[in-house]
């Protein structure tokens, strides 16, 4: 059999064996290996290509970025942050219709800006917002739907995790993904709230609620309104203002991150002995868990490239005279699909080694085209029958008046308006690489 027929049929096992559950580093290093040795025939020529995989991956400076903002993360959700910026939020946007909708969107982008974690958001938002547009007469599916599709702004607001393992996936600079994450985050989070506003006008019954609240308890003074938001906006002038100018590389911004958190959460007395030691180990155990999944993404492109995989498909493409449009099309419709079966990062390690070396040819940013991937990959959090966020605000909630199915039903509205802003930002680029430039 052809070494491209068998790289071929590599990524269709990886696809299923993921699906069916085996854990993403063994499928993904597993295939690798099995593949390298049948078509060399030499299983030692397989254990040099895990060797240096594994080498290069542990010595990347970056790396250190995971567990920094993991932990800050955690620190920042104990800390109890989330719920005092929706608080901020549902005054600002009370006396709308729709209003506890929009400030589960503006606090969910503010949260992950200081978590990188669309996983917290929805578990956070589900028990602070949910219960709160229930009392307001809001419908069931729009309030779990907007807290379901507004929690993946964890994942394209910086600091976000799926950024990270991009940029070392496509061997770029992880301070520039985060810097090229902002003006689509705050994009995303506009549309969510315009399409909030639109749906209170055209569908009314989608979103319930007789009226406006004008009865959310008493109003927030300036000083707790700059008490509830002062220690995340600190946090996201820390970080990614500190990126931004240049002041701290991305590592050293994840420590005076982590840093801050950390004082903030002592100095709110909402930090012990056993929930620092707690967010040690989880920072720990999440961070070997990316570790394995980079290495193992890493060995998978060395193997598609000893296959001649990736110059094969160019090949085809430019054979059949196809363009960035269609390369395009079938780039995203290949990230829905997968993302219908898998977990973000697993369609992120399968697909971006494949299109990599098509996309660099073309003259086209592979900043640019990481914002295209996350934001591709996490419509697949919205949508059945994997949604991850969709079964952790199920899970969550533990509300039998609330089925999985409408979680799903309320998150599509929102997976509708990700794929119109990813349809925009692959028309105009230059949104993406704007603040870079």
């Amino acid at each position: 059999m052809d070494p491209v027929d068998i790289g071929i049929l590599s990524v269709i096992a990886i696809v299923v064996t993921i699906y069916l559950g085996v854990y993403i580093p063994v499928a993904l290093a597993g295939v690798s290996f099995v593949t390298i040795w049948l078509v060399s025939d030499k299983p030692i020529l397989a254990v040099n290509f895990l060797r240096q995989a594994i080498g290069d991956s542990v010595t990347e400076y970056e790396f250190a970025t995971i567990p920094l903002f993991t932990f800050m993360g955690l620190i920042v959700s104990k800390a109890g942050l989330g719920t005092d910026v929706y608080r901020v939020m549902n005054q600002l946007f009370q006396r709308i219709r729709g209003g506890v909708g929009m400030a589960t969107v503006g606090a969910n982008a503010l949260f992950a800006a200081v978590t990188g974690s669309s996983i917290a958001s929805a578990s956070v938002f589900t028990r602070v917002a949910v219960p709160e547009m229930l009392r307001l007469n809001y419908n069931k599916r729009f309030a779990v739907g907007v807290v379901a599709g507004s929690s993946v702004l964890g994942m394209i607001i910086p600091p976000s995790s799926m950024l990270i393992i991009y940029a070392f996936v496509a061997e770029i600079s992880v301070g520039d993904m985060f810097i090229a994450g902002i003006i689509p985050g705050l994009i995303l989070t506009l549309a969510y709230i315009g399409s909030i506003a639109v749906m209170g006008w055209l569908t009314p019954n989608f979103i319930g609620g007789t009226s406006p609240d004008r009865t959310a308890g008493d109003r927030l003074s300036y000083g707790e309104i700059l008490s509830c938001t002062a220690p995340v906006l600190a946090l996201i002038l820390i970080v990614l203002g500190g990126i931004y100018t240049g002041w701290l590389t991305p590592v050293e911004a994840g420590a005076a991150g982590s840093l801050a958190a950390l004082i903030i959460a002592v100095i709110r007395k909402e930090m012990t002995w056993r929930s620092f030691w707690d967010a040690l180990l989880e920072t720990g155990h999440i961070t070997a868990s990316i570790l394995f999944l980079i290495t193992a993404a890493s060995f998978y492109s060395r193997m598609l490239g000893y296959v001649d995989l990736p110059n094969q498909l160019q090949e085809f493409l430019v054979g059949n005279d196809l363009g960035f449009f269609w390369v395009m099309v079938a780039y995203v419709l290949l990230m829905l699909f997968l993302g219908t079966l898998l977990d973000t990062a697993s369609v992120i390690l399968i697909v971006v080694p494949l299109f990599i070396d098509i996309i660099e040819p073309m003259g086209l940013s592979l900043v640019w085209f990481g914002i295209i991937t996350v934001i591709g990959a996490e419509i697949g959090l919205l949508t059945p029958p994997l949604g991850i966020s969709c079964f952790v605000i199920k899970t969550t909630l533990n509300d039998d008046r609330i089925s999985l199915k409408d979680v799903f039903m309320g998150a599509l509205p929102f997976a509708a308006v990700m794929l119109m802003i990813l349809i925009l930002l692959i028309w105009q680029p230059g949104l993406s690489t704007y603040l870079l430039n």
